[in-house]
């Protein structure tokens, strides 16, 4: 029972924190908290709101195993923004560009994803094993060269020979339109079995199913091989690992790799929805991967949890705006007090089974000496 209070104290302990903080600020500038939670549980208890939080929550979980993945190898790869954007551009181009059978084009368009973001990062790793550039710093250069660099090159030297001397406008800028055989089907008529009627304008990613065996994947790779084990150790400790016959460098570039991988997936959400890639890509996922993971603390289970929450307050901003109880941008204040209160509240639960551990071994140390 006490095990199980202690696993509850911290999560339980960030919600209630997170309540008062944010009742704080949105009493600070101007707004009703009761309203406000009112009307964001309000359109959260729609169907319609819950697909499209399913839906916003699926890359943010994929950002988060990227992270995560770097995580655990103790590597900070803060270039998941990068990789991803980089990755869906190559792999919208490679799709609009061939024709195949349908699960075959598809297969193609997810290992050229994956590929293209798994390589992005592999140059990271590559720089801090041979040259010993850290990898924040690595990151932060690649997601430059990614976002600002590469894909302003492809917009000024691809666009025309795409468009065929078609005059370029909002609607029609971006990659070639990706044909139907290329497009991963989502899965709305699976949900519809469960939940009743489902907008036909507002399909249930099938991304939804990948990201769920990509959770599995990552917690059986990590937990339960060998090589997990050793990408562990060399996280925790390079020198035992090398050691114990593990290469420290070589797991860096793999996992940087891994991560990578799995970033290059993030971006295909929208590349499946839209049928293309267009220069107004959502960004902003990868660095909001790092909060997901943080929150969920690397954990598959928790990540998927910290997905829903963000994406929950991500649908909520737009329905603060419409009813004007709050305005939206107070949606990312609560995401950084969600943060915020999580750190204090495991830390604090850390703390106090440390203390309780320690008073365990004398008592029973001191049962020892007077025995």
């Amino acid at each position: 029972m006490r095990r199980v209070v202690m696993a509850l104290a911290a999560p339980i302990g960030a919600l209630l924190l997170t309540l008062i903080i944010s009742s704080i600020a949105l009493w600070a500038f101007g707004s009703n908290p009761f309203s406000a939670y009112s009307d964001m549980l309000g359109h959260a208890s729609k169907l319609e709101t819950q697909v499209d939080i399913w839906n916003r929550a699926t890359p943010l979980y994929l950002s988060a195993v990227a992270a995560a993945l770097g995580f655990r190898m103790n590597l900070f790869n803060i270039g998941v923004e990068g990789q991803y954007l980089i990755a869906a551009l190559v792999a919208a181009q490679v799709g609009g560009l061939i024709d195949l059978p349908q699960a075959l084009h598809i297969v193609v368009i997810f290992f050229v994803a994956m590929a293209v973001g798994a390589l992005w990062a592999g140059l990271a790793g590559m720089l801090n094993v041979t040259r010993g550039v850290n990898v924040v710093i690595s990151t932060i250069m690649l997601n430059y060269i990614a976002v600002s660099g590469f894909m302003a090159w492809w917009v000024q030297a691809w666009q025309a020979d795409l468009r065929d001397g078609e005059s370029l406008s909002a609607t029609n800028l971006g990659t070639k339109p990706i044909p139907k055989s290329g497009v991963l089907p989502d899965i709305t008529g699976f949900v519809e079995f469960f939940t009743g009627d489902i907008r036909e304008n507002n399909p249930v990613s099938g991304m939804l199913v990948i990201a769920i065996l990509v959770g599995v994947l990552y917690h059986v790779l990590l937990n339960r091989t060998t090589f997990g084990f050793d990408l562990r150790s060399s996280g925790i400790n390079p020198f035992a690992a090398r050691a114990g016959g593990v290469q420290p460098k070589r797991m860096i570039v793999i996992a940087m790799m891994l991560s990578g991988g799995i970033a290059g997936l993030v971006g295909l959400v929208e590349v499946f929805e839209i049928e293309k890639f267009r220069p107004n890509q959502i960004q902003g996922l990868g660095f909001a991967g790092i909060g997901v993971a943080l929150l969920g603390r690397n954990h598959p289970v928790g990540m998927a949890g910290a997905a829903l929450l963000f994406a929950f307050l991500d649908i909520s901003s737009g329905i603060l705006q419409s009813t004007q109880t709050a305005s939206r941008e107070i949606v990312t204040i609560m995401q950084g007090i969600v943060l915020l209160a999580a750190v204090v509240a495991y830390e604090i639960v850390r703390r106090v089974r440390e203390r309780e551990e320690a008073r365990a071994t004398a008592e029973a140390l001191a049962e020892g000496v007077a025995a």
